[in-house]
């Protein structure tokens, strides 16, 4: 991966503490049958919106307490295509955190297939502002676990 992203996804699902399971539907998918590129930066985020509801902070919460979390960068690796009707295992892990900002690393798995590697950089916002805000104490706590 390049720019700032500084994670190396695994191709080891059991490196990833926690997984998102998503069905690919119809409207995910291009004129070839696959999923189209950047359908996938949507399953992407509901993977990570999921991960702050199962880490016990729930977007809507963070977002009530005055942060917004925005993507800076997205770097991805497409290895198979998916295709309509598939089941992608989505495994997650948070790490690589500045003062600002946090790194996601993605798996997105057809069964054992790898289908496709990803890191996200995310910036804290002020939501009031937009300026950047120090990571929240359990953000931090969360990459470093």
């Amino acid at each position: 991966m390049s720019g700032r992203a500084a994670l190396a996804p695994s191709h080891d699902a059991a490196w990833y503490p926690f997984s998102h399971r998503v069905g690919v539907r119809f409207a995910d998918t291009d004129a070839m049958g696959v999923v189209h590129h950047a359908r996938y930066l949507p399953y992407l985020e509901e993977t990570r919106i999921a991960l702050l509801g199962a880490a016990g902070h729930p977007y809507t919460v963070v977002r009530a307490n005055g942060v917004d979390i925005a993507v800076i960068e997205v770097a991805m690796r497409y290895l198979l295509p998916a295709r309509f009707g598939d089941t992608v295992d989505i495994g997650a892990r948070l790490g690589s955190t500045t003062r600002t900002t946090f790194q996601i690393a993605y798996l997105l798995r057809r069964a054992d297939e790898v289908l496709a590697t990803a890191v996200t950089v995310h910036a804290c916002l002020d939501n009031a502002s937009g300026r950047p805000l120090r990571l929240p104490a359990w953000l931090a706590d969360l990459a470093a676990a």
